[in-house]
């Protein structure tokens, strides 16, 4: 059936993402091709210390965001858009989302971004022997336990964006196994919390509080669960016109990790994927565990709880877009008017241009903290020696391969220190909209071919669609690789582009200059408060 006709039938399927910087809608028809979108840009801030968005800015977000995907709908196909098939949400994983009893949240929301659990970290990392990132959702909690914040005494419930999002529209305390993997550690056994770490956790606490850590935390689904329906209520606060009737089925929300997964048909083991927009963050789906911690992989999983080997960066092109912004400034004062696409696609062109190792420049990306490289904070930051080789090409390559130089440095643990195998990598986001640029670089850093699907600038919000429609449409027994195989990307190839030795020698140069500059970062921080 045509587009037109799925949706008058309601048998589209709709899936919602909250990114760092634009919550995305994006409706997909019965052969999971996206026919309509919607998007509504917003951006953290950092009050108190604390990066965060309001609930104002979730939630008139999100209802601008649905908004403008109706309107797309009745725009192209002439129908308003009253009954779905199936619904998903997705947001940027982790953080810390803390309730009452009344369901009040007592603290502002506490993102990915927050790099103010480091002690927490450490502690619990020791604990589990297992390695808790600092944005986990534990880590903030222990973190807030160890300040002696007043409102844990108060503690009920604690989630993450996506499943607070779900919760709200559904009734029901959710979240898929992907995303629970960044709450607290997964039995990869059982697809659930892990019962002896829970344990240890209640035993460090013990006495402290009247609540145990399982009964705050969510239940814990699997990719084509079905995880609630839309409530009335939950319809209203989606669609204040009230043209979106109740009723419909929701999968488990999921994490943005888990939703790249499934955009880039990257859940089967021995693929993997890079996510690169305003953090990056590459992740390996693993044929076994590791041999040992590693305080720069995080261990998660795919939607359907295989083991993934998860490099998290805090920072990737903010900077590079700042710099393409004042490009833009310098052209508006020139008296040129900008197509910023076109103002990206050939300052990321030139960059192919540049010496193989950025002709000695060196810069840093970090507008946060960067736990990879050990950093608290962060300061962008732009430096060469007189006699480098400074030209646009080569400034336009080192802001490229500096956006993915964190990352390299955890994946180079994973690939040449743990011998973990990856048979091709598939890159998604932002870094990737200019055909052949992010994609050469990214093919460069890990030294393994480099995949980009036509369908990855949908991103995330595609994902979690195509596990909302892999929950009501997936054959008996059909696992969720299947079907992603055959009813999602088959005949789909995609460009893949394999490593250029001389690039990848390149990049090993720069990365020492990299490693080496550490220090000037480091003094960056210290001494420009």
């Amino acid at each position: 059936m045509g587009a037109k006709e799925c949706i008058a039938n309601g048998k589209s399927v709709l899936g919602i993402e909250f990114g760092s910087t634009r919550i995305k809608a994006v409706l997909v028809d019965e052969n999971n091709k996206p026919i309509a979108s919607g998007a509504h840009d917003w951006e953290n801030r950092l009050e108190n210390g604390i990066w965060t968005y309001s609930l104002d800015d979730i939630w008139t977000g999100l209802q601008d965001c649905y908004k403008k995907l109706a309107e797309d709908v009745e725009a192209q196909y002439g129908e308003k858009l009253t009954k779905i098939g199936a619904m998903g949400f997705s947001a940027m994983m982790h953080g810390y989302m803390a309730f009452n009893e009344k369901d009040e949240l007592m603290v502002p929301f506490r993102t990915w971004r927050n790099t103010i659990t480091e002690e927490a970290s450490t502690k619990l990392t020791e604990l589990f022997q297992y390695h808790i990132p600092q944005r986990w959702t534990i880590a903030h909690l222990y973190q807030a336990i160890l300040n002696g914040e007043e409102h844990v005494a108060d503690l009920k419930f604690v989630i993450t964006l996506a499943g607070y999002v779900h919760w709200k529209l559904t009734g029901e305390k959710v979240v898929g196994v992907g995303e629970a993997s960044g709450m607290f550690p997964i039995d990869i056994a059982t697809g659930q919390f892990h019962e002896k770490m829970l344990a240890q956790f209640n035993e460090l606490i013990a006495g402290k509080y009247d609540w145990k850590l399982q009964d705050v935390l969510p239940a814990v689904y699997t990719a084509g669960q079905q995880a609630g329906t839309l409530t009335a209520e939950g319809a209203k606060l989606l669609d204040p016109t009230g043209t979106l009737e109740a009723g419909v089925p929701f999968c488990p929300p999921e994490g943005d990790a888990g939703t790249g997964m499934a955009a880039t048909n990257s859940v089967a083991q021995r693929t993997g994927n890079v996510s690169a927009g305003t953090s990056v963050f590459g992740m390996i789906v693993m044929e076994k565990e590791l041999s040992k911690v590693h305080d720069e992989i995080d261990l998660v999983t795919t939607p359907d709880g295989s083991l993934v080997a998860m490099v998290h960066c805090n920072n990737c092109t903010s900077d590079l877009n700042a710099w393409v912004n004042l490009f833009k400034e310098y052209s508006e004062v020139m008296g040129m008017k900008v197509d910023m696409n076109e103002l990206y696609g050939n300052l990321y062109r030139k960059a192919l241009e540049g010496d193989d190792d950025c002709g000695g420049l060196l810069a840093y990306n970090y507008f946060s903290g960067e736990h990879v490289t050990g950093f608290n904070e962060g300061r962008p930051l732009f430096v060469r020696t007189p006699d480098a080789k400074f030209n646009l090409a080569n400034f336009m390559r080192v802001h490229l391969f500096t956006a993915l130089g964190a990352l390299k440095t955890g994946l180079d643990i994973l690939l040449k220190e743990e011998g973990v195998q990856v048979d091709e990598i598939l890159g998604h986001g932002g870094l990737f909209k200019t055909k052949g640029v992010g994609q050469s670089i990214l093919a460069a850093a890990i030294d393994a071919p480099v995949s980009v699907m036509e369908t990855a600038g949908e991103g995330g919000a595609w994902g979690i669609a195509l596990l909302a429609s892999y929950m009501i449409n997936k054959g008996t027994d059909e696992s969720l690789a299947a079907f992603l195989d055959s009813k999602v990307f088959a005949g789909q190839k995609g460009e893949k582009l394999a490593p250029v030795a001389k690039d990848v020698k390149g990049f090993d140069e720069f990365m020492k200059r990299y490693s080496a500059g550490l220090a000037i970062e480091r003094a960056a921080v210290e001494n420009l408060k």
